[in-house]
């Protein structure tokens, strides 16, 4: 069982910026494909954006150009650097941890970190 902790939310005005991180308890984190989710109230939960294993990267059109998604296999943790802030980007963010395997695929859910973008 594998344990994803998230941090770095709170509350920020337009324009301004935050940094995510989520660290894992696995250590073979490297292995895992690692995505940040979002849920705002009253939505369906979101892809952002997704690291491969191998460090490939992929964005919601949304956030593409703002938010960076990063990781670091040395501390077992997976980051994202929300820059230029929106309203639109206030949910609670959700760290996911993904080991495909043979049969099947083994998924993991951090507990989420509120985002609020208010002036």
């Amino acid at each position: 069982q594998v344990q994803l902790v998230e941090s770095g939310g709170g509350l920020v005005q337009p324009g301004g910026s935050l940094r995510l991180s989520c660290a894992a308890s696995d250590s073979i984190f490297s292995i895992y494909a690692m995505r940040w989710y979002r849920q705002a109230p009253g939505k369906q939960r979101e892809l952002v954006a997704a690291v491969t294993p191998a460090g490939g990267t992929d964005y919601a059109d949304s956030v593409k150009g703002r938010f960076t998604i990063s990781r670091d296999n040395a501390k077992n943790t997976v980051y994202l650097q929300m820059n230029s802030l929106k309203p639109e980007d206030t949910a609670v963010y959700y760290c996911h941890a993904q080991r495909i395997g043979i049969l099947s695929n083994l998924d993991y859910w951090g507990q989420g970190t509120q985002v609020t973008v208010s002036s």
